[in-house]
């Protein structure tokens, strides 16, 4: 009888998806016995802490991954620790001597990851990594002169004449599973779901997190709404965006997937509109090429200049916002939504971003935190980036001088005032010409629709025009 052969591990990170997952795939295709395994990873340096509404997410994407696992024959090992400590020691008690993984962007990420190559390869056993997270590699793409690039248009260019993104693979049809004895933590003793009090109750009426919803999500976008995509994105009342984030950011759909389903598989759609939709998965690269050459992104200014930045510490306006109490009804529609569910519409994401950085200058650092801890598709190179853009101390960044209107905003893409009205039911019954500022409306329509400033709903915290012209002067000062 010939010998079994020593098993395989397949390390899961932000790929919990059977279907183009080169690594799995691989593994299946060894011939070995696969040992699929999550490392639940917060010890090791530079590797930031998820955020509650991502942590609510991976226990139902770690949930449904592993019931997929199953249809093929799988098991999904869970363990806590250092990843560099634990797959050691699954190592050593299975005699493992071979380990895929897909890559990942993050500095932290990359020294475990790089920790790990050089421990299989000290054993002389199999360490290999594929591309699955990115559909470039931002060590690869690069300028003329060899430098990473730091403006959008060139990066997109560069991009579609050098980068056409491989075919999806197929899921492996069945796993050799591993049927030692490897034990594996309770995902409940992780302890990423809430419970006095359970605050996520409207995430979960709003999303269904797993390969098979995200695959659902992206047929239901691609069917209906890819072909208006560049006409209505920016409209919040609609909500015809993808809503695919959330499974980018955890893995259950791969950006592959997306760009050969829209570019190949719906030419029926306009070009335009499948253009704009295949130009925002490359800015989701661009920020990862960002995060690769700039890991502190989420703390440091991308532009030294702003270190100098006259920030202001006003924690009640902070919370204001927070709460979604700024008496500006398109900023506070924006955060409720974020509060309720876990997102927020990205049309209104700059808006509230552009509210607390330059009407109430606080710290856009302050703003990247909150939305990391309750965006469920937090992620470690998009929200940095987004949040420095509007802030213009990013690459390629919105000046900082360009300060959005929050009243004009509201009547530009939320002309009907669906959105408003659904997040801040106080001023449902508010005429919709009224609905962006509030507090101009005559007082018998206020009255007649319920409203009483102050107390039904706040009034404005600061002043657009005092607050544009004091930005200015912030500016200005930083500039001298």
């Amino acid at each position: 009888m010939p010998d079994t052969p020593s098993p395989i591990i397949m390390w899961f990170r932000q790929d919990l998806r059977l279907a183009d997952n080169p690594a799995l795939l691989h593994a299946a295709n060894s011939g070995k016995p696969v040992i699929c395994l999550y490392v639940h990873d917060e010890i090791s340096p530079d590797i930031r802490p998820m955020g509650a509404a991502q942590e609510w997410w991976l226990h139902h994407s770690l949930v449904s991954h592993r019931k997929q696992l199953g249809k093929i024959g799988g098991d999904l090992i869970l363990r806590s620790g250092a990843a560099g400590d634990v797959i050691s020691e699954v190592v050593d008690t299975t005699s493992a001597d071979a380990i895929v993984w897909n890559r990942r962007y993050g500095e932290g990420e990359q020294a475990v990851d790089s920790a790990v190559k050089k421990s299989f390869a000290k054993r002389g056993y199999e360490a290999k990594s594929f591309a699955a997270l990115l559909m470039h590699e931002p060590k690869l793409l690069r300028t003329g002169g060899g430098d990473p690039y730091k403006v959008y248009t060139p990066f997109w260019k560069k991009f579609e004449q050098d980068v056409f993104p491989r075919k999806p693979v197929p899921a492996p049809e069945q796993l050799n599973t591993f049927d030692g004895n490897i034990g594996s933590d309770s995902l409940e003793d992780w302890g990423f779901l809430p419970t006095t009090p359970d605050w996520a109750t409207g995430i979960a009426e709003s999303w269904t997190p797993g390969e098979a919803a995200a695959r659902k999500a992206a047929d239901d976008f691609l069917r209906d709404d890819l072909a208006d995509y560049d006409t209505i994105r920016d409209q919040p009342g609609p909500d015809r965006t993808s809503r695919l984030s959330p499974h980018l950011r955890f893995g259950e759909i791969s950006p592959y997937q997306l760009f050969h389903d829209a570019w190949d598989g719906r030419r029926n759609a306009p070009k335009s509109a499948r253009l704009t939709w295949v130009k925002e998965l490359v800015w989701r690269e661009f920020s990862y090429h960002l995060l690769q050459e700039w890991p502190d992104l989420h703390k440091s200014n991308f532009k030294p200049k702003f270190d100098e930045f006259p920030w202001q510490e006003d924690k009640q306006a902070l919370r204001a916002w927070q709460r979604g109490q700024t008496g500006y009804p398109i900023v506070d529609a924006g955060m409720r939504q974020l509060w309720q569910t876990g997102w927020m519409h990205n049309r209104v994401r700059m808006i509230v971003a552009s509210f607390l950085i330059k009407h109430l200058l606080i710290d856009w650092r302050d703003g990247e935190a909150w939305f990391w801890d309750t965006l469920v598709d937090g992620d470690p190179a998009s929200n940095p980036a987004q949040w420095q853009w509007v802030a213009g101390s990013g690459a390629d960044a919105s000046p900082f001088f360009r300060i959005f209107n929050p009243i004009m905003q509201s009547e530009k893409f939320d002309q009907h005032g669906a959105y408003i009205k659904r997040y801040v039911p106080e001023l449902k019954d508010l005429p919709n010409d009224h609905l962006p500022a509030p507090w101009d409306a005559p007082e018998h329509v206020l009255i007649k629709a319920g409203v009483v400033l102050g107390e039904t709903y706040p009034k404005p915290i600061v002043d657009h025009k005092w607050a544009r012209e004091r930005a200015l002067e912030a500016l200005d000062a930083t500039k001298g």
